[in-house]
């Protein structure tokens, strides 16, 4: 009985005609379903869905509509003259009147009307000011801000919640340096950044990686079949991801690049095989029949490592990171099946241009990779001893690394999302949003208005971070809560009357007043979570977003442990909490760093595990995992070296490179090991590997790295990381496979040849 991989090639060859139809049939298919896929444009899709720290989040955008809010903001020297409050309230009018704006609240529309300007003389005035400050206005009055509550999304509306931001926008290019900021423009701005990329980025890659090839193997068929495994990969795994319901994140620009290094990888290999065989005489069918055979095992196994590099992220509870597992998983395995289906028949149809040529100056890499492995037989010791010397001393830098805690820094300088925070963090007292949830008992009393009011002068007091010069300065930049609007609006003071019976009375009417004079600010104050029909009262907190991680972590455990003093749970009802986009992102920064760590042991155990069973020699696949291990920790530690910190595009880096760098040890060590098993000596299997494997290892990393640097091109800097990043561990896993790995094979020369003829 013939071996598997024999049946398998004689099965592909045979009906290449019949698998050209299905690949026909499944582009179609999966085009038209691709069409379908979304992206998921929610902020809490960053998160592990089963994160503790999302139920209170959720809590806030189901109570208050806290994700729904936009802020435009412009300069207003001369806001506090009849002209300039008037212009205000006409431009707080226009936008409350846009398609998907549900209100609008400016200074503008405060009960006092145009007399809000008279607050060197009005009491009353004076205090609404102090109130709007850090919220609508700028502690210098020179900078004033409409907030714009946004209808609930619906997709059966006429006008989009991006078309709703974008006529706020083109309204305030009118103003006099005028920007919106908030949630909502983040996410659109992103997303729409993040679909530009994904299709052009992908697009951009495979043809930068399709001139390498063209001009490496000087074959237009040879071109053109890498790029069809490409595509029809790509496309059959959006198809699949649409119909299994998953929807694209921050990070899936980066899809279609790793489903392009997994192609070009395999069918390089392919490439250098089938050139080989037709070197030797063998006729094109036989060639091919022959190649695939010999490769059936390696590219199954580089396939597996593959899914369980990518795999291993599935573990990582940062959201995207997780979801970009599963996704480049399932790309992995449909670059095998794009293969199957399409290699076959474009490899043998027709006669033009049937065989890949050697490309100029090849004889020199043939020399080279000569020259290679006899400098490596002759002073292994030496080379290893240099290598792991000079890995060693940037090694010391990972204990250096710092997690990237200021999310605009995800964006280029140059974007919309940036210039708005920008704008939000200078002049509007920070861009860092977060809130505290208080539960309460309806109607609102004193002694509630009191417990509120003791606990914002406890935030504003206690929580501080330490300054340049080492003093401490406020870790909050504004703190606003219904207290601090009610004492506002109220005609006579209440600090006195919080608790008394006349103090009650007064804080109802107050509270009624509100929610007549400034209902948007009430809502956004006073809400219900109508999961479970429980009231609470938020306490709107900003600070500066762009401040070292440990001071973010000081300022969040500040106010927690606070809080959790002031308004502590029991049985009967449960504690204050604290949540928001900047309290979430904290903590989103500091699983980065260890998810990129778990992420990793599981993909060495199980690659290393993988190729235990598959060489039957635990000492192989270790000898195989070094050289690819060595490149990842060596480009971290560079990182930490040149104090570039880690974003979620790094952070991947680590797990996803080992499941790629390791596809190339595996073919090396198969060509290593065919040479043996036919009764060759040590040093020409060792030859014979460099110049089959090692030289296809060669071509395909100077077409992936040549095509990631597409990447680079990205508004989204995680994305610009992951690709610079991952052509510097390609090119290291090239060294590794082509230097560390044979001198490895030769210091353990005994054990892993005797492994090698038994495997």
């Amino acid at each position: 009985m013939p071996p598997v991989c024999d049946t398998v090639a004689n099965w592909l060859i045979s009906r290449r005609a019949i698998l050209a139809i299905l690949a026909i049939v499944l582009a179609a298919v999966s085009v038209e379903r691709s069409s379908h896929l979304e992206f998921a444009r929610s902020i809490d899709t960053m998160f592990d869905r089963s994160d503790p720290a999302l139920g209170p989040y959720r809590r806030l955008a189901r109570g208050f509509g806290s994700s729904e809010v936009v802020l435009a903001a412009y300069d207003a020297p001369d806001l506090f003259t009849p002209t300039g409050i008037q212009h205000l309230r006409q431009l707080t009018n226009r936008l409350e009147s846009t398609p998907g704006v549900a209100s609008a609240t400016s200074l503008a529309s405060t009960p006092l009307g145009d007399r809000i300007i008279e607050v060197d003389d009005s009491p009353a005035a004076r205090r609404i000011v102090t109130l709007m400050e850090g919220y609508t206005l700028s502690p210098d009055h020179r900078t004033a801000a409409v907030a714009c509550v946004l209808d609930p999304a619906d997709p059966s509306r006429p006008v989009s919640r991006a078309e709703t931001i974008d006529l706020i926008r083109r309204e305030m290019a009118t103003q006099p340096d005028g920007t919106v900021a908030g949630e909502p423009v983040m996410l659109r701005d992103g997303f729409a950044m993040l679909e530009r990329d994904g299709n052009l980025l992908g697009t951009s890659a495979g043809l930068l990686a399709g001139a390498v090839l063209l001009v490496s193997f000087r074959s237009l068929r040879w071109l053109v079949v890498p790029l069809v495994v490409v595509l029809l990969a790509l496309w059959s795994t959006r198809g699949v991801l649409a119909v299994v319901g998953l929807k694209l994140t921050m990070v899936s620009t980066m899809l279609s690049a790793m489903v392009t290094i997994v192609a070009i990888a395999t069918v390089v290999h392919v490439i250098v095989e089938y050139r080989r065989q037709r070197e030797l005489g063998l006729p094109a069918e036989a060639a091919l029949e022959q190649t695939i055979s010999l490769l059936f095992w390696p590219v199954l196994g580089a396939i597996a490592t593959d899914v369980i590099g990518f795999g291993s992220l599935i573990f990582s509870k940062v959201g995207p990171v997780h979801d970009f597992g599963i996704m480049t998983a399932i790309g992995a395995i449909m670059v095998l099946l794009a293969a199957a289906l399409t290699v076959p028949f474009l490899a043998l149809a027709g006669s033009f241009d049937v065989d890949p040529r050697r490309a100029w100056g090849e004889a020199t890499l043939e020399l080279g990779l000569d020259g290679l492995v006899k400098g490596i037989l002759r002073r292994p010791g030496r080379i290893l001893g240099i290598s792991m010397a000079i890995a060693a001393v940037c090694v010391a830098g990972m204990a250096r690394l710092e997690v990237e805690t200021d999310f605009t820094r995800n964006f280029r300088r140059t974007s919309p999302i940036v210039r708005s925070y920008d704008m939000i963090e200078s002049k509007l007292g920070g861009a860092g949003v977060w809130d505290v949830l208080v539960p309460y008992a309806e109607p609102i009393d004193g002694t509630t208005l009191s417990r509120l009011a003791r606990l914002e002068r406890r935030l504003r007091e206690e929580v501080h971070t330490p300054s340049a010069d080492g003093t401490a300065t406020p870790g909050l930049t504004k703190v606003m809560s219904v207290a601090d609007v009610l004492a506002a609006i109220s005609p006579v003071s209440l600090q006195r009357l919080e608790t008394t019976r006349l103090g009650n009375w007064i804080v109802t009417g107050a509270s009624e007043l509100l929610r007549q004079q400034l209902p948007q600010l009430g809502r956004s104050l006073i809400g219900r979570d109508p999961a479970d029909g429980s009231t609470w009262l938020r306490v709107m907190l900003r600070a500066r977003e762009r401040q070292p991680a440990e001071d973010k972590r000081a300022i969040v455990e500040s106010v927690r442990r606070i809080v959790a003093e002031e308004f502590p749970a029991t049985d009967s009802r449960p504690g204050g909490e604290v949540t928001g986009v900047f309290v979430l992102l904290a903590k989103l920064v500091d699983r980065m760093l260890s998810d990129q760590w778990l992420t990793f042991l599981i993909a060495a155990a199980g690659v290393f595990l993988l190729l235990a069973v598959a060489f039957r020699s635990p000492l192989l696949s270790a000898v195989a995992l070094v050289p690819n291990l060595l490149p990842i920790f060596v480009v971290l530690g560079i990182l930490g070296w040149a104090g570039i910190r880690i974003n979620m595009g790094t952070a991947m880096i680590a797990a996803v490179s080992m499941g790629l760098s390791v596809d190339s040890s595996i073919h090396y060590i198969a060509a290593f090991r065919r040479r043996l098993t036919a009764g060759h000596a040590f040093e020409a299997a060792l030859e014979t590997a460099h110049q089959t494997a090692g030289r296809a290892m060669v071509f395909s990393t100077l077409a992936l790295v040549v095509g990631f640097l597409a990447l680079t091109s990205s508004g989204f800097i995680p994305t610009v990381s992951f690709g610079a990043l991952s052509c510097l561990t390609l090119a290291g896993g090239l060294v590794g496979n082509l230097v560390i790995l044979p001198v490895l094979l030769t210091l353990f020369e005994r054990w892993t040849a005797s492994g090698c003829r038994t495997g």
